[in-house]
């Protein structure tokens, strides 16, 4: 999230983390352009490496050229590469459990596994097993969150002094460890108080976060979405039983499109029998677990897609803009981008009935133009 005295911008931060040697990196560069070295022996990422990335959206450059406008500025995407993790990690084997404390701030974690079989590159356990390298993964971070719980444990202990909100925190603490301690996710644990969920949330643990897995594959699984592929039908089976998002990709390929105009990118993907870029797919996969959409604004200045959360009302959705517009919130002019497009301009859709203006308690849905009316 990025703050300043005029406007609040929601920015998505994402993770990705896996083992060594399973495309991670490659992945990260062909996303970024960022250029993160990449090779093909473990801890080749020694520093986190930080891309933020435009979000694709065919609907903003139609919208621009209906209004003729000066610049485009679509919603970004944050990415956070961490180094490798093996097993031990948290207890300082490879490099570390230093590493782990990047991705606490993310919003979700993607987690690259490996479902290619290829000689020439070394797995650092030896063979292909995808649900073992989730299991060492997944064990990292567990051990990542018990320190942080036997930390929290010990500084709630000192300030307990007979306050029940801190003994009722202190319960949570300790069955959570308890959670964990048998294997478990954080995001496992059950429970349906409110504030107990909101308190959990506070904690930042790593295994609360969602979950995607990019399930890397030879070029060859790509067109028809990794179906006949044996690890990726057990990565799609765990990822259903822990409430995850998939999607399928091939690193190598995505770094060959990265090097594309979009005209290139195309005719590629094409050749490929793809629609989509990996790219694409991962973020389509993260606006779908986060529970994200985006809303349109546009004028001879600017258009631009803003990220809220379904369910955020008119207020809230013009609050992204400027807080100004939350506060003195009159009402919201409201069009489907299709109608919109349809019709031709805006006076038109008017015309047509297609403009409806709404109040405080509108719903703001995906591809909404608004314009804001406010007062303060």
């Amino acid at each position: 999230m990025l703050i300043n005295n005029r406007k609040e911008v929601f920015i998505m931060k994402l993770g990705i983390v896996g083992l060594p040697n399973v495309g991670k990196s490659t992945l990260f560069n062909s996303l970024t352009k960022a250029g993160a070295e990449s090779a093909n022996y473990p801890f080749c990422t020694i520093d986190p490496n930080v891309g933020v990335v435009p979000v694709p959206d065919y609907r903003l450059g139609k919208l621009s050229a209906l209004y003729n406008s000066e610049k485009i500025t679509p919603a970004v995407i944050e990415f956070v590469d961490i180094a490798g993790l093996v097993k031990g990690a948290s207890k300082g084997e490879g490099l570390g459990n230093q590493f782990l404390s990047n991705i606490r701030e993310v919003d979700a974690i993607v987690h690259v596994v490996r479902c290619f079989e290829d000689p020439n590159v070394i797995h650092v356990d030896g063979s292909v097993d995808p649900l073992r390298d989730i299991e060492t993964i997944n064990l990292e971070l567990i051990f990542s969150d018990m320190e942080i719980l036997e930390r929290r444990i010990a500084k709630t202990n000192k300030s307990l002094m007979g306050n029940k909100a801190l003994a009722k925190e202190l319960d949570i603490l300790k069955a959570l460890y308890a959670h964990l301690e048998d294997g478990k996710l954080a995001k496992s644990f059950e429970t349906e108080d409110e504030d107990e969920l909101a308190f959990i949330n506070s904690l930042n643990l790593l295994t609360w976060k969602p979950v995607i897995f990019a399930a890397n594959v030879c070029e060859e699984d790509l067109s028809d979405d990794g179906a006949s592929n044996e690890y990726v039908a057990r990565v799609r089976n765990f990822a259903s039983e822990t409430g995850s998002e998939v999607f399928v990709i091939c690193a190598q390929i995505e770094q060959e499109i990265a090097e594309l105009d979009e005209e290139e990118k195309k005719m590629f993907l094409e050749d490929l029998g793809l629609t989509e870029s990996g790219l694409e797919k991962l973020i389509a996969a993260s606006y779908r677990l986060l529970g994200l959409i985006s809303y349109l604004t546009a004028g001879p200045q600017e258009t631009r897609a803003w990220t809220i959360k379904v369910g955020t009302k008119a207020p809230q959705a013009a609050g992204k803009i400027h807080s100004d517009f939350e506060r003195g919130f009159i009402k919201a002019e409201v069009v489907n981008y299709q109608d919109l497009l349809d019709c031709g301009t805006y006076p038109a859709a008017k015309e047509k009935g297609l403009v409806r203006m709404e109040g405080k308690e509108y719903i703001v849905k995906d591809g909404d133009v608004i314009l804001f009316r406010f007062n303060v």
